[in-house]
């Protein structure tokens, strides 16, 4: 009975530990692993194990930046099942990992939550942090403005609930003109994806470069700056990075 009470406030609880397949994924991957399990000192009644995918994004408050933790999918691994004192179990599971999973480039750590819903007692847990890599279509279009001169300055998960749909956040892509026919014309271009999996759609904020009073004004009043949509399938983005370049030379030259 004294181990039972122990085991309900943490003490000589079930342990867990989640192995990965590998660390790195892109959206859309299947990530695949298992959950090891050890029985504590006593007896214990498993509800489920859970899966989540977390990240974190800033929402800024009076001037102030705050960092929120955001779930962006979460998966049932296995039925109820009792776990006896000191046994040694492998839960497998297998799920894809969500299309609007962010890139963890800049700061935009992702790591799998495991969590143990164990009955009458403190639930164990365990966080694993892993890498998010552009997928084929990002990494075309990512090369792409790379070649058309710009520079990546930033990426952050920021709160934007109107446009992240059934996420609070967006990731923001910043870069700068560092060469080619847009520097000195802009001075920022920031790109957000939208992932849809047979697609991808990009919403570019061009931000033109002050000219003059009427661009000093313009550029105080935020009129300097244009948002353009534009949709890619596939088919398109499997053309290649100087294709999508292109393309996006001639959008992007009609407000700059």
């Amino acid at each position: 009975m004294f181990n039972r009470f122990l085991a309900s406030i943490g003490i000589g609880n079930a342990k867990i530990d989640t192995v990965l397949e590998k660390s790195r994924y892109s959206p859309g991957e299947e990530v695949r692993g298992v959950v090891r399990m050890q029985g504590g000192s006593v007896a214990q009644q498993v509800e489920t194990i859970e899966l989540s995918v977390m990240t974190e994004y800033i929402r800024e408050t009076d001037d102030h930046k705050h960092r929120h933790h955001a779930e962006i999918g979460r998966y049932h691994v296995t039925r109820p099942f009792t776990l006896q004192p000191n046994e040694r179990q492998e839960v497998p599971f297998s799920f894809l990992l969500p299309n609007e999973t962010p890139l963890t480039i800049g700061r935009a750590p992702v790591w799998i939550k495991t969590e143990l819903e164990v009955r009458n007692a403190v639930d164990p847990s365990d966080n694993d942090r892993i890498e998010v890599a552009p997928s084929q279509g990002q990494h075309t279009v990512l090369e792409a403005i790379s070649r058309l001169g710009f520079r990546l300055r930033e990426a952050e998960c920021q709160y934007a609930s109107r446009l992240g749909g059934r996420l609070p956040f967006v990731q923001e892509f910043e870069f700068v003109p560092s060469g080619g026919q847009f520097r000195g014309r802009l001075d920022e271009l920031e790109l957000t994806f939208f992932n849809r999996g047979h697609e991808l759609e990009l919403l570019l904020q061009v931000d033109r470069k002050a000219r003059g009073f009427g661009g000093w004004l313009a550029e105080a009043m935020d009129a300097d700056e244009t948002f353009v949509r534009v949709t890619f399938s596939n088919a398109q983005l499997s053309a290649g990075p100087d294709a999508i370049a292109h393309q996006l030379a001639d959008l992007i030259a009609r407000y700059s």
